[in-house]
């Protein structure tokens, strides 16, 4: 890892901090950013994990993403998280620690619309920040691409259904507008773009033009990660500060969930006998939640000003720091991983990564 990537808990404590400072002293000009959307969709930090994915997307072969079946027991392992436990085991967090535990603490009327938005925040598996944490932990790019494509292609039909289950509701609204676009904006456009000019650069350079890039842009992508970070935090600079109770306890279960979600996929993974740069990835896809979709829903099902929207944002709030913890983790586990599998071993020596 390069220095500013050694460093990158530190900028991002930073740039937290600073988001929230400007969010409260020049709230107006987070406003005026804030309003540049389409369908809840942001514009400015579409642009920006434009910058973050596409220097990721770059180092993805098409011709090869034939060979990601050879990863079956990553994707397995990352399919039955998302949709089999993660929904499941933030309700029943959500139940225990909000409506039990926390209760006395938080205002009575949000209860079940705090519970309402944790289960909406982690119906929705991970999209874009997908690849900047795959990249981080030196993951296979086939599987996080084609893991990341198959789980918007479930998202479709599996997201209303869940979320009303465990919401006790008979319909769900979702907003497809956000869902469609979100994937548009986020996963299509980038991949052309990345690809376009994979095949002008080989064409033109070679792999050394190719890698010369990749370097070049490998910082880019991490500033354009902090300058999301603050835009984030500035958006709801004034709910951190007006609520710092509240939104410290709806983020213990999130934080439970992550942190459960992601070892369970990482220690299935080693079980399987599956490679350590699948299953890096497969433990990050399998923790993290697409957030866009989750307050886009909370707020046209509850409202703007409701807990649901606040609870959602909470995962916003953590889901960086939160992340890179779990990345410091799988790349100081490699050594553990490696040898508690044969199976594993084995891969390793027949198929680099």
């Amino acid at each position: 890892m390069s220095t500013f990537e050694r460093y990158l808990t530190l900028w991002v404590a930073l740039c937290i901090v600073l988001g929230i400072a400007l969010g409260h002293f020049v709230p107006g000009v987070f406003q005026t950013i804030g309003a540049a959307e389409i369908a809840n969709v942001n514009l400015p930090v579409a642009g920006l994990i434009w910058l973050m994915v596409i220097p990721m997307l770059l180092k993805i072969d098409f011709a090869a993403l034939s060979e990601v079946g050879r990863h079956w027991r990553g994707i397995g392992v990352t399919l039955f998280i998302n949709w089999a436990i993660k929904p499941f085991s933030m309700a029943l967090l959500a139940w225990l620690f909000i409506g039990w535990l926390f209760r006395p603490y938080l205002p009575a009327g949000q209860i079940d619309s705090y519970i309402a938005g944790l289960i909406i925040l982690a119906a929705a598996p991970c999209t874009a920040m997908v690849f900047v944490w795959s990249h981080l932990t030196k993951g296979e790019p086939h599987f996080t691409l084609s893991q990341v494509a198959l789980n918007d292609a479930i998202m479709v039909v599996a997201f209303a259904p869940i979320v009303g289950l465990l919401l006790g509701l008979s319909a769900i609204t979702v907003p497809w507008g956000t869902l469609v676009l979100s994937v548009v904006l986020y996963i299509v456009i980038p991949v052309i773009i990345a690809q376009i000019l994979r095949r002008r650069l080989l064409a033109t350079g070679g792999q050394a033009a190719l890698d010369r890039l990749l370097a070049m842009l490998s910082p880019v992508s991490l500033t354009a990660l902090l300058v999301t970070l603050v835009l984030l935090f500035g958006f709801q600079g004034e709910q951190i500060i007006a609520q710092p109770m509240v939104i410290g306890l709806l983020a213990v279960p999130i934080l439970i969930q992550v942190y459960f979600n992601s070892g369970l996929a990482y220690l299935l993974n080693r079980i399987s006998g599956e490679q350590h740069c699948v299953a890096g990835p497969s433990a990050l896809i399998g923790a993290s939640n697409f957030f866009e979709l989750a307050v886009a829903a909370a707020i046209s099902l509850f409202g703007f000003h409701s807990g649901a929207a606040l609870a959602t944002v909470v995962g916003v709030l953590i889901e960086v720091p939160v992340m890179l913890s779990v990345v410091w983790i799988v790349n100081r586990s490699k050594g553990w991983y490696e040898r508690g599998s044969k199976t594993a071993t084995v891969a390793e020596a027949n198929h680099s990564c």
